[in-house]
């Protein structure tokens, strides 16, 4: 079947569960964690633009992970959160290739984001006297920047290399449109996109794996050089966060995506996405906040000030009365 032909089929996304007496429990479970991961997250990015001590390097870097994070569960959740309440199962065409391209390009970006962090948290330990020149914000920008065009590419050629399939099969045994599962139902062979992937997906996502464990390992070695205990677990807890992240995703992201295609399991495949696509979003801004000082501060000073407001208004109220 040509292209043009395909572009009027549905595929049919078999959501997060086939048993109709788990929707109810599911939806109320994603339900959830998807409004834990966005309130979190816009919290953070409100403490971050309006608290003037959060104007740093590193928590530019965390305002930007937040963002991208809401951005990654907003792509799959509430499409599938709708499809659990309405059992209306079918995606467009052009509507699945979409999302695997919005999905691919922010999930990667994530990557890149823990990457440049693993680049603030090296320069603080083991750089600090040039610390404000490595990581001044004309640097920051221009990190991000480009780390948002490198994963555009990327996107593209995934989203392009699945699209141009002949496809056989219109039922995804998934919760959104993902690679894996998408080159399960062409009817012609994908070993060579297949290849492509595992490369290009391994230069793209190993990449910035092997520079967080490089600039960990330098990390290390400064911190071990540190002359008091007291010293080295203070340097350490300020990595503490970011390495907790770092290990969270990589371990589900390689579990999924560098492996065999003879050991794809759809059951499994939809678990191990469910945590790098909504669970670690939504830890995200609990490890960041309960493990910093500086954020804990902060949401003490705005809550402090906020009772004290509502005291005030109170009082002013009894007075007019």
């Amino acid at each position: 079947m040509d292209l043009k032909n395909q572009t009027f089929i549905s595929f049919t996304l078999l959501g997060l569960s086939e048993k109709s007496y788990l929707r109810l429990p599911l939806f109320s479970l994603f339900m959830g964690a998807y409004i834990l991961c966005v309130m979190g997250n816009v919290l953070i990015l409100m403490l971050i633009s309006t608290q003037s001590q959060l104007h740093t390097p590193m928590y530019f870097l965390l305002g930007n992970l937040s963002f991208v994070d809401v951005c990654l569960t907003s792509i799959t959740v509430p499409r599938a959160l709708s499809s659990l309440l309405s059992q209306d199962l079918s995606i467009s065409f052009h509507g699945c290739f979409i999302q695997l391209f919005l999905f691919h390009m922010v999930g990667n970006m994530d990557s890149f984001l823990l990457a440049v962090m693993a680049l603030d948290r090296y320069a603080a330990v083991c750089q600090p006297l040039h610390y404000s020149t490595i990581m001044s914000k004309r640097v920051c920008i221009s990190l991000v920047t480009s780390s948002w065009i490198i994963v555009s590419l990327h996107s593209t050629l995934f989203t392009a290399m699945t699209s141009t399939l002949s496809y056989c099969g219109w039922v995804i045994h998934h919760y959104f449109c993902d690679v894996p599962a998408m080159l399960l139902l062409s009817c012609t062979d994908t070993s060579a996109r297949q290849m492509v992937v595992f490369i290009e997906g391994s230069l793209i996502v190993m990449g910035p794996m092997l520079f967080i464990l490089g600039s960990y390992v330098l990390i290390i070695r400064a911190v071990l050089k540190l002359r008091t205990s007291k010293g080295r677990q203070r340097t350490f807890s300020t990595c503490s966060s970011h390495l907790t992240v770092v290990i969270l995703f990589y371990s589900s992201v390689i579990f999924m995506y560098f492996r065999p295609s003879s050991l794809y399991s759809a059951a499994y495949d939809r678990v191990i996405s469910v945590v790098y696509s909504i669970i670690t979003p939504m830890l995200n801004p609990f490890i960041y906040t309960l493990r910093n000082k500086e954020v804990k501060n902060v949401v003490k000073k705005v809550i402090q000030y906020g009772r004290k407001d509502g005291q005030k208004w109170m009082q002013e109220t009894e007075d007019e009365d």
